[in-house]
């Protein structure tokens, strides 16, 4: 099997989650978009992508999540870790694991083959590579969409939900991953925890997004690159009821 492997994180936050029980189930995963179960979606989407060689789905109740996905021998369900830090952190450090990885989410409804495509395309060769959608693209696209920015000097950021890692190396980036993990919608916080420079950097707005990742990546030793996506819809995941709304509408046409 060559190409790509695929990492589908379709596991749960502890506790009741309100957003799901909304819509008739206890698992996220398991929400159903335009009449398809969420998870559903970004797994046919990989399996549809000629750079990806192997799903593998990690959720915390394997059974529940197969039984809606499609059967294909090139796709696995398997046991998650307590957090998606954990999780990433032990594929990483397994001897078995091919490279490279490209780890995405389970709410990542409007993920399609050109998406996976474009990502892989500019992230081949990279230690760790971060999908991102830059501002004015999106709010080109959806005016009133609502997302968490990352600013910095030349323009401001949001998370696509799309990462690659290169090798097994890029466990130091996940243990930086690990420190903001629940911060991970407070953005400060989160460029915070990189250090003073890059924060200071940010604030002052007198680094661009590359030289904040370039300086990140010679404290850890890797190659860390930014993957600015050609489509903004890569921004837009399911999260709460306003998203659910908005991407339905996007599925249908309507947006």
């Amino acid at each position: 099997m060559s190409g790509w492997t695929a990492l589908l994180l379709a596991g749960s936050r502890p506790g009741t989650d309100a957003f799901a029980e909304a819509h008739g189930t206890d698992l996220k995963a398991l929400i159903p978009v335009g009449g398809v179960p969420m998870v559903a979606r970004p797994a046919t989407a990989l399996l549809a992508a000629p750079q990806i060689g192997r799903v593998r789905v990690l959720a915390q109740q394997p059974d529940r999540i197969a039984s809606v996905l499609p059967d294909d021998p090139r796709l696995s369900v398997e046991p998650s870790g307590a957090t998606i830090a954990a999780t990433v952190n032990a594929i990483l450090t397994d001897p078995a694991t091919r490279y490279p990885l490209l780890v995405t989410t389970a709410d990542h409804a409007l993920l399609d083959a050109v998406m996976i495509a474009d990502f892989c395309g500019k992230a081949a060769g990279a230690d760790v590579a971060i999908g991102l959608v830059e501002q004015r693209a999106l709010t080109a696209r959806l005016p009133n969409a609502q997302r968490t920015w990352l600013k910095f000097r030349g323009g401001a950021y949001s998370g696509a939900n799309l990462f690659a890692f290169g090798g097994p190396g890029a466990t130091k980036a996940v243990a930086l991953w690990r420190t903001v993990e629940q911060d991970r919608k407070k953005g400060w916080r989160m460029i915070a925890a990189l250090g003073p420079a890059v924060l200071m950097g940010a604030v002052l707005r007198v680094r661009t997004l590359d030289q904040t990742l370039d300086a990140v990546g010679r404290r850890l030793g890797l190659t860390i690159r930014k993957v600015e996506l050609a489509n903004p819809l890569a921004a837009v995941d399911v999260d709460k009821p306003a998203d659910h709304e908005l991407v339905t509408a996007i599925l249908q046409g309507r947006a």
